[in-house]
């Protein structure tokens, strides 16, 4: 009965889960030009995930497992349905989900193995794997009603079904960690436990081997994804797009999202990109965001690109940008490999590479 009442007065002042604020890129957090300065490796058609083993970096391209190497992509792997989540394997091989309903091992000594459910129930949209320090898998299922390529359609319904979930190569084992997360898309082994992003929530949770999570990264003012170790400790965090007051404002208008959801085409919606758009029939058009064809500098980012460092506690470092006038955006997975951070623009089709070492050399000029 309390929490019911505390729901009715939030809504009536507009504060607590219903307020609309977002936390502005401040700090750390500051936004810079970095992304879209950054040197282009590679255009691809399809890609979805990066993956490294230390000496190489690894691509997931629509069905093709590709190594990029100096003079240009390489295929190592084809599987027979679309890679969602690629993942390197200590001994060697690859982890993959497919379609976002299965997990299959591609070589090492575990080839073959496959996964299609965890506790009984079927996977939906695996987007993303981690190898743990104990042999084993992390996996998110961002969503258990919606399918991977649906991300925004489990958004605008206000989905809290995704999971984190331990797979075991050496038995075929399943467990879910963690449930009703407000769509899953991340996760990274941390001391002895797990970091998974906890993406409509903006934030990232650890977990330690209970049922409830510790928020360690909260309050973030983008939609936070995948989540990789850095060389000298600590995280590289993507975040595919920023939010905004007029998301926030839809997030709270049941009856308008109902509407907009049946009446007009995806594409269309009042909702986050990971692109920005040409059309004239996008939702910025009006209010002078876009006049012409020319996009306004206070606009706000229907599309954005962004990287965060963070410390081993969680905190942030500094972080990388692709601002709201830029094209690099959609960033859904970066990883370190000698000494260069690989960073892919989903909403561009676009393999990044930055020197780490540079890259703190010029934030701390």
């Amino acid at each position: 009965m309390i929490a019911v009442l505390k729901d009715l007065t939030d809504r009536f002042f507009g504060r607590g889960d219903a307020a609309i604020t977002v936390p502005p890129f401040d700090g750390a957090l500051k936004p810079n030009q970095l992304l879209e300065q950054a040197a282009v490796v590679c255009e691809l058609e399809a890609p979805e995930d990066l993956a490294t083993d230390g000496a190489a970096v690894f691509v997931a391209d629509g069905r093709r497992i590709l190594r990029l190497d100096a003079g240009g992509p390489v295929a190592v792997a084809a599987l027979d349905a679309a890679i969602t989540a690629l993942a390197c394997l200590p001994g060697g091989g690859f982890a993959v989900a497919l379609d976002g309903r299965s997990v299959r091992l591609v070589g090492g000594a575990h080839d073959g193995r496959t996964w299609d459910a965890a506790n009984g129930r079927a996977f939906s949209a695996v987007n993303a794997l981690s190898a743990a320090p104990d042999g084993g898998l992390l996996a998110t299922d961002g969503s258990q009603t919606r399918p991977y390529a649906q991300w925004s359609h489990d958004l605008m319904e206000l989905g809290r079904s995704g999971r984190l979930i331990a797979l075991s190569p050496a038995d075929g084992g399943a467990r879910e960690i963690a449930t009703g997360l407000a769509y899953a898309f991340g996760a990274c082994a941390a001391d002895d436990g797990a970091w998974v992003s906890e993406t409509w929530r903006h934030r990232l949770v650890r977990y330690d081997g209970g049922r409830s999570g510790t928020a360690v990264v909260d309050r973030l003012p983008a939609y936070p994804s995948r989540l990789t170790p850095a060389a000298a400790g600590g995280y590289w965090l993507t975040a595919f797009t920023a939010r905004t007051q007029l998301i926030e404002f839809i997030l709270r208008e049941p009856a308008y999202r109902k509407r907009m959801m049946a009446e007009i085409d995806p594409r269309y919606w009042v909702a986050p990109s990971l692109s920005a758009s040409s059309s004239f029939m996008e939702p910025m058009q009006g209010a002078h965001i876009k006049t012409m064809g020319i996009l306004k500098p206070w606009a706000p980012p229907r599309s954005y690109g962004l990287v965060i460092r963070l410390t081993p506690e969680g905190l942030v470092r500094y972080s990388l940008h692709s601002r709201v006038d830029g094209t690099h955006h959609g960033i859904v997975a970066a990883v370190e490999c000698g000494g260069a951070l690989s960073v892919l623009s989903k909403g561009r089709g676009r393999i990044l590479r930055l020197d780490v070492a540079e890259i703190e050399r010029s934030l701390q000029a």
